[in-house]
């Protein structure tokens, strides 16, 4: 293992910058905010700690990236902020989620009020779910883990076909494994920073994706026929654990912040780390360091307290707040499974303790 220590001195500047009118911004934020902000470089802090890689195979090691302080971020000419015009997140289902147990507008109901709480002061709207077919997206049988994928860049193509004109971005989300080309075993996910546009998958957050048990394995190799979906009719798609709703959370507000041009993390434990495996993944904590969330909050605006609040608040709701006109027997079906957001919820109450003494 392998842990990345930068000095006192150089998580200051990433954080509260060189650049004298940057820090003179810096000098904006409340006694409060700032108490919890300088953790960022507090020696033997417990909210904020160093990364550790884990393996040769972790994504610092394997994919060399120059680092991003907040400088560099303020004055990076590409990036996008969202205007008076163009303010909200739509987020686009593909393909059926969910099991007998939480349909898919629970789940994305979910999904929609974490990413209004992670980016405060945002609206997120959840489009109508629309099968594969509708897509008319490549598809194939995965040659070596024999599951059903889809094609990424012809989502993406689907996708700014449907972006609302009120959009900062819209992202795709599916349970169905993504390929980006022929030539490709998978990929978790693909953007287009400079069209505003994402497609994920989550079918590999799946417990089992990886065991001979794993339900989606089809027996069929041959090459399908392109223009028959039948085969998506009924295709599995796992339960929606509390393990597999927190890796949700983490991947789709991960890769709607590099479309608001955050790029990856290598300062402190943080959402915005690069993952390479699953493993990997899973270790990234479900927020935002000190110098990525002074990133985000210069393009929000929005109040710190305010924002830990809501996650909290999230985190505390058990049901979906749509159990109106459903039977008693019905309500305990719909309850958010937040297990696996213990130790999220822990830490988030510790930097509420900062932002409140």
């Amino acid at each position: 293992m392998k842990v990345i220590k930068h000095s006192e001195e150089v998580l200051k500047a990433a954080l509260v910058s060189k650049d004298t009118q940057l820090a003179k911004l810096y000098e904006k934020f409340n006694p409060k905010e700032k108490g919890l902000l300088n953790e960022a470089f507090r020696p033997g802090s417990v909210l904020f700690k160093p990364i550790t890689l884990h393996s040769e195979s972790d994504w610092i090691s394997s994919h060399p990236e120059p680092t991003q302080d907040f400088a560099q971020f303020y004055h990076d000419p590409c990036r996008k902020t969202p205007t008076p015009q163009k303010n909200r997140i739509y987020v686009q289902p593909i393909g059926s989620f969910g099991d007998s147990r939480v349909s898919t507008d629970v789940y994305m109901k979910w999904l929609k009020d974490y990413c209004e709480a992670f980016y405060y002061g945002l609206i997120v709207r959840i489009l109508g779910p629309v099968p594969v077919s509708h897509t008319g997206c490549p598809f194939r049988i995965n040659e070596n883990t024999y599951n059903l994928q889809i094609h990424a860049g012809h989502l993406l193509s689907y996708l700014k076909k449907k972006k609302p004109k009120d959009a900062f971005c819209i992202v795709g989300v599916t349970m169905i494994d993504l390929y980006p080309k022929d030539s490709w075993n998978f990929v978790f996910g693909q953007a287009s920073l400079t069209e505003g546009m994402g497609i994920f998958s989550f079918a590999r957050y799946d417990s089992d994706f990886y065991s001979a048990n794993y339900k989606g394995t089809l027996k069929a190799t041959k090459k399908l026929p392109p223009s028959d979906y039948s085969v998506f009719d009924g295709y599995y798609t796992p339960e929606i654990t509390s393990k597999l709703l927190l890796r949700s959370c983490k991947t789709l507000t991960h890769e709607i912040g590099h479309i608001f041009g955050l790029h990856h993390c290598q300062w402190l434990e943080c959402v915005m780390q690069g993952s390479n495996h699953l493993e990997e993944s899973d270790r990234r904590p479900l927020d935002l360091c000190p110098i990525c969330l002074r990133k985000l909050q210069s393009a929000l605006g929005f109040n710190i307290l305010e924002r830990y609040k809501a996650l909290q608040k999230w985190m505390e709701e058990e049901a979906t707040g749509t159990e109106e006109g459903l039977s008693s027997e019905a309500r305990p079906s719909l309850q958010k499974p937040l297990e696996a957001f213990k130790e999220s919820y822990d830490w988030i109450s510790k930097c509420l303790e900062v932002l409140q003494k």
